[in-house]
């Protein structure tokens, strides 16, 4: 894939981030703001994600429908999410159809109305996400798993907000954390297709000089909470428990994010992974097991979750244990380690195929780092992990006092699943 990339700051602080694809018949359009759940006092929970529906109801110029038909008209989509350190609102688009779709995006995030019979609807909206979560037990135990992690800070809170939380929120209150935050040198205009840098450049000119200019805010530090492990459980009616076993790790910035990302792979990112071996393949514990990995900008976590039969929670906890005392104790063969570096390359080159995922993963180096590392630059890092680094990490992050476990399920744990997480 013939893929260049650019950066271009501006002097009003906001950048231009292209991933030019010449081969692409697309263009992917992203407005990144370096703002989310981390960013929320405790009375604004929920703030960042209701101003991410709010830019959806209407500007000076279009209404909610005109907002929607003025990209899926040209053969194209419109959508946004909300994390914990960034929003991003983003289109994708025939590649001819570039300037209509930036027009799109910046009049949602320049010009939205904020009516005060859309913030009125739009709260029992959000309300009713919230409930949709709350009855999905998958979802549940992820949200019950953050508030262990990180109790008592914006991390741990959920991102849609709660029903008081929202009951809180004002208009007024919205849009002064809007003032505060969605200013030019906390935003990042991130384009990824068939487009080129003179075109992409004029547009990005002329969109700098539209945003308001002000300080790049930040956000209250990781407090760790001395001990553990903690676990938690809800109760939920239903056939199955829902398990989220925790593990605090490092930040985006560690260099042994390298060799955490190989050791996830081979605990449970995939099907030739132990914990879908064990629990799956080779006594059918469960149908669904999987570990993923989260990195933030002074911390992060390795999670693992499961859907089990209550009876059978003692004897997977038991064989998920068994696997990370097996990577403490022992590296991982070449053969293995090569399977799993090929597995990540080969999975990072599939999807930078894609100009939509180009332009996601330019925007969030961008917004996460303040530089783009090129896919040569990423395989050479995992190229040069070892099997011994990647039983360092284990040994690092895979202790007690660094997990957490959420469940969600019909019925209550022993205490006997407490005295089995200490035993790592």
């Amino acid at each position: 894939m013939n893929t260049r990339f650019e950066v271009h700051p501006f002097p009003s602080g906001l950048t231009m981030v292209l991933a030019a694809m010449p081969d692409m018949t697309s263009v992917s359009v992203g407005l990144w703001v370096a703002v989310g759940g981390r960013y929320e006092s405790v009375d604004l929970n929920g703030a960042s994600h209701f101003i991410e529906h709010m830019l959806f109801k209407g500007t000076r110029r279009r209404s909610a429908r005109a907002i929607s038909q003025a990209v899926e008209s040209l053969g194209g989509y419109l959508n946004a999410f909300t994390a914990e350190e960034t929003t991003c609102f983003y289109a994708k688009a025939p590649h001819d159809h570039f300037a209509d779709v930036l027009d799109v995006l910046a009049d949602m995030l320049l010009y939205s109305r904020f009516d005060p019979d859309d913030f009125g609807k739009e709260r029992e909206v959000i309300k009713e996400e919230v409930a949709m979560y709350r009855d999905q037990p998958q979802l549940r135990v992820e949200e019950l798993l953050n508030a262990l992690q990180w109790p008592d800070q914006p991390l741990g809170r959920p991102l849609t907000g709660t029903e008081q939380s929202l009951d809180r929120l004002t208009p007024a209150g919205l849009l002064g954390y809007r003032r505060a935050h969605y200013v030019a040198p906390a935003t990042c205009l991130a384009v990824a297709g068939r487009i080129s840098r003179a075109t992409c450049l004029r547009a990005a000119t002329r969109l700098a000089a539209r945003f308001a200019t002000g300080p790049r805010r930040s956000f209250v530090p990781v407090v760790i909470r001395p001990g553990g492990p903690w676990v938690r459980y809800a109760r939920h009616r239903g056939e199955q428990t829902q398990l989220a076993l925790g593990v605090r790790t490092c930040s985006r910035h560690d260099e042994r994010r390298y060799a955490l990302r190989l050791l996830n792979v081979l605990l449970g990112e995939n099907m030739s992974s132990h914990l879908f071996q064990a629990l799956r393949e080779d006594t059918g514990l469960a149908y669904h097991v999987a570990s993923t990995l989260s990195f933030f900008a002074d911390t992060g976590d390795l999670v693992i979750t499961a859907g089990l039969e209550p009876a059978n929670l003692e004897r997977a906890l038991e064989l998920v244990l068994r696997e990370l005392r097996r990577f403490q104790t022992r590296a991982p063969g070449a053969r293995e380690l090569r399977a799993a570096r090929d597995y990540v390359i080969g999975q990072m080159a599939l999807s930078l195929e894609n100009s939509e995922h180009q332009m996601m993963s330019v925007g969030e180096q961008w917004l996460g780092h303040g530089r783009l590392f090129s896919p040569a630059t990423l395989q050479r890092h995992l190229a040069r992990v070892t099997a011994a680094e990647v039983q360092a990490v284990a040994r690092d992050f895979l202790r007690p006092e660094r997990l957490n476990l959420a469940l969600v399920g019909p019925e209550r744990p022993h205490r006997r699943v407490s005295r089995l997480l200490g035993r790592l």
